[in-house]
C-alpha cells in the first residue's frame, strides 16, 4: 500500500503546475486554430541528417528534386567574426528557418547535391545543406559558375510562380488560324 501526503505548499505547487499545463495547451490550440491551412511544407520534420536520402527528403520538403548521385560532402568552418557579406549570407540562410549565429567557430558538414529542375545549359544549381552533429543548421541554393546564393523560400516561390505561369500559357499552332 502506498501513502501520499499533500501539504499546503505541495498543493499550491501542484495547482500552479496544472495551471501552467492548461495555459500551454491553450496556447498551442490557439496557434493551430489561427494558422489554419497557412502551414507550408518544410523540411523541419527531418529529425536527423545522416545520409544522402535524408538530404533528398529535406530539399523535397521545399519542392526541390535532387540528384542524389551527385552528392558531395566537405567540412567547412563557420567564422567566429562576421563581416557584412557573411551577415548577408546568414540572412539568406534564415529564410529556411535556420540560423548560423549559434555555430560561430564550429566546423560543419557542407552537403551539396545537384538540383536538375533549376539547372540550365548555362549554369547548374546546387542545393546546399550545412549539418552540425546530424542537425541541419543552414540551407541555401548555389548557382555555379556564378556563385550566386539564393534562399530556399525565395527560390521555391519563384519556381512555383514560373510553373503556374507556364500552365497559363497555351500554345496555338499556326495551322489553327484560317488562311485566306
Amino acid at each position: 500500500m502506498f501513502m501520499f501526503t499533500v501539504t499546503k505548499p505541495g498543493l499550491r505547487q501542484a495547482g500552479a503546475l496544472a495551471l501552467c499545463a492548461v495555459c500551454l495547451c491553450g496556447t498551442v490550440a490557439a496557434a493551430v486554430h489561427f494558422t489554419g491551412d497557412a502551414v507550408t511544407a518544410s523540411a523541419a520534420a527531418v529529425p536527423g541528417i545522416e545520409t544522402t536520402q535524408d538530404i533528398g527528403i529535406y530539399f523535397n520538403g521545399y519542392g526541390f528534386d535532387t540528384d542524389l548521385a551527385s552528392a558531395a560532402v566537405d567540412k567547412v568552418k563557420i567564422p567566429k567574426k562576421w563581416d557584412d557579406s557573411f551577415t548577408a549570407f546568414n540572412q539568406i540562410v534564415q529564410e529556411s528557418g535556420l540560423d548560423l549565429a549559434d555555430y560561430k567557430g564550429k566546423t560543419v558538414e557542407k552537403w551539396t547535391v545537384l538540383c536538375p529542375q533549376l539547372s540550365t545549359g548555362e549554369h547548374d544549381t546546387y542545393c546546399v545543406l550545412l549539418v552540425y552533429k546530424a542537425k541541419a543548421v543552414g540551407a541555401y541554393l548555389l548557382q555555379k559558375p556564378s556563385g550566386e546564393v539564393t534562399g530556399l523560400v525565395t527560390a521555391a516561390k519563384a519556381s512555383a510562380e514560373a510553373a503556374a505561369q507556364e500552365e497559363d500559357t497555351v500554345e496555338i499552332s499556326a495551322d489553327a488560324f484560317p488562311q485566306d
